[in-house]
């Protein structure tokens, strides 16, 4: 969580809110093949690329 903050802190003293959608888009995708590689809705996201 420390990680979170000191980003959080480093975004908003550096004026850069920019970079905000693109990491929660790469958490997003990151929890979509974490959680997709190994259940049973692993077909369904699939065919959605």
């Amino acid at each position: 969580m420390d990680f979170l903050t000191d980003l959080w802190h480093y975004m908003k003293e550096r004026k850069k809110f920019w970079l905000a959608p693109v990491i929660i888009i790469l958490l997003l995708l990151g929890l979509l093949i974490v959680f997709g590689g190994s259940s049973a809705v692993a077909p369904f996201i699939y065919t959605l690329f």
